[in-house]
């Protein structure tokens, strides 16, 4: 009988020990273990405490006791910023690390098989993917925290009894889990194998998130900053759910209705964010009597630092709609050209061209000599092409 032959089996490339190609696919485990390094640090009460500077919050403040009510109670503890923080932004961004791949290994990457998606839509469901599960958690949180601080129905907490510096581990946290977030951005770029020409808007979008939460945190704008930030966050979401959608529905059937809400929701949000903004730095906070930088108290209500902070927002929400239309006008350009491909060609009917009198006779000077019978037969059959 004969045999089929029987294909030899590809060997597997195993990168090189310390290569670049080595960490990229192992970076999961590398920065998994570094973590878990500072985890059983904290077991060893030799290390404890220097394990506890990475992972534990610290600059707690107490109230004093001439401060404080004899029937009331301090339950939270309130903590404030320093140098410390560092430690705990660099522990956190890389359990950031670990979470981002493993939401791309067991989720993300099957779902992109089973889409059969182009290189180019790929890298942009991936991103989608991860920053839409990093806004829906901000999301909760910050609604949590804005709940808690009564900032909704009372809009004048923005900016009463600023500086806002003592805050609770939940709110203090909410900023650390932020800085962590953005600042795990960049290690990313090379993990994930960032193309050049997508490599400048990530980090310009992660260097705007680290420089708008930084500034929020020392200046001590918690309150405005978390309302700005959830804002901001709920119509990012709401894009990339549009974006996602729009690679799973094949048909455009729902992707349609979900991009125009979230234009609608994206406009709105710049257009609230603002109106908010100067409230709080044109006129709430202008209305304080203790208008001096006092870096001890964590006080920048001057009029330079307000006017600053509110055109740097006003500037933000600008970029960010000016990034917005001119993304639309791409959209619409790329759906045009899509629209003028799938047409059917049509054919160009050539139009018969009159002779004049002359040409005529020159043709019937060109035929061979035959009776005039017949030159009237062939004049007539060219006349019926022609036509």
């Amino acid at each position: 009988m004969h045999k089929m032959p029987v294909k030899p089996r590809k060997p597997t490339k195993n990168p090189s020990f310390l290569s670049h190609e080595f960490f990229i696919q192992n970076h999961a485990d590398i920065v998994s273990c570094v973590a878990m390094v500072f985890v059983i640090g904290l077991m060893i009460q030799a290390t404890s405490s220097l394990a506890y500077t990475f992972i534990g919050v610290h600059h707690n403040v107490t109230q004093s006791p001439e401060l404080q009510d004899s029937n009331e109670r301090q339950t939270d503890t309130l903590y404030t910023y320093g140098l410390k923080d560092l430690c705990a932004i660099f522990f956190y961004s890389l359990i950031c690390i670990v979470m981002h791949a493993i939401l791309q290994e067991y989720f993300l990457d099957k779902v992109t098989k089973k889409l059969h998606l182009s290189k180019a839509k790929h890298s942009k469901f991936n991103e989608s993917g991860q920053l839409l599960v990093f806004y829906l958690i901000s999301i909760v949180w910050g609604i949590d925290i804005i709940l808690r601080q009564n900032l909704i129905f009372n809009i004048t907490s923005l900016w009463e009894g600023y500086p806002h510096s003592a805050l609770m581990f939940t709110f203090k946290f909410y900023f650390i889990f932020q800085l962590s977030y953005w600042v795990h951005c960049y290690p990313e770029l090379y993990f994930q194998k960032v193309k050049r020409d997508e490599m400048s808007d990530r980090i310009q979008y992660a260097t705007l998130g680290v420089i708008a939460v930084s500034a929020i945190y020392l200046l001590n704008l918690n309150r405005v900053g978390i309302c700005l930030l959830t804002l901001h966050y709920l119509s990012e979401s709401l894009y990339h759910v549009a974006r996602i959608v729009e690679y799973l529905d094949k048909d455009d059937n729902g992707s349609k209705g979900i991009h125009l809400a979230a234009s609608g929701m994206f406009v709105l949000v710049r257009l609230g964010s603002i109106i908010l903004s100067v409230l709080t730095f044109w006129y709430g906070l202008a209305l304080s009597d203790n208008q001096v930088i006092n870096i001890a108290e964590g006080n920048f209500n001057t009029q330079a630092v307000r006017l600053g902070v509110l055109a740097s927002i006003c500037a933000i929400q600008a970029y960010f709609m000016w990034h917005f239309i001119t993304e639309q006008l791409q959209q619409m350009r790329e759906q045009n050209a899509l629209s003028a491909a799938s047409r059917p060609k049509s054919k160009i009917e050539k139009k018969p061209v009159k002779k004049t009198k002359k040409e005529e006779k020159r043709e019937d000077d060109d035929l061979p000599e035959v009776d005039q019978n017949t030159k009237k037969t062939l004049r007539s059959r060219t006349a019926a092409k022609a036509k």
